[in-house]
């Protein structure tokens, strides 16, 4: 289970370690649907020997160990950051002040 503090810190635009396993998946937070409720979820995208991958975990999963908020965002305007996937990291960069 994800702590009530930290779930607050999973917004869109944050950098956030997702340990589910061995090595935690680091990435962007491009989503966040349905709040803490019961059907809860947050994307994560990131890059991975070239490629975009995304992941979509429930808020209340019990194979989710921890969650560490490694940045808070900076000056995300939308809720929804779908438009991450069709632009570059030096872009987003520029747009979020994060890397990703």
């Amino acid at each position: 289970m994800i702590a009530e503090e930290v779930l607050k810190k999973i917004k869109p635009g944050a950098k956030v370690k997702v340990y589910e396993g061995k090595t935690p998946f680091t990435g962007l937070v491009i989503a966040r649907k349905h709040g803490a409720e019961a059907g809860g979820t947050f994307t994560v995208r990131t890059i991975v020997a070239g490629v975009g991958v995304e992941k979509v975990y429930p808020v209340h999963s019990p194979a989710i160990i921890k969650v560490e908020v490694v940045s808070s965002p900076r000056n995300v305007h939308r809720s929804k950051l779908y438009f991450v996937r069709k632009i570059s990291g030096t872009r987003i960069r520029q747009k979020l002040g994060t890397s990703l």
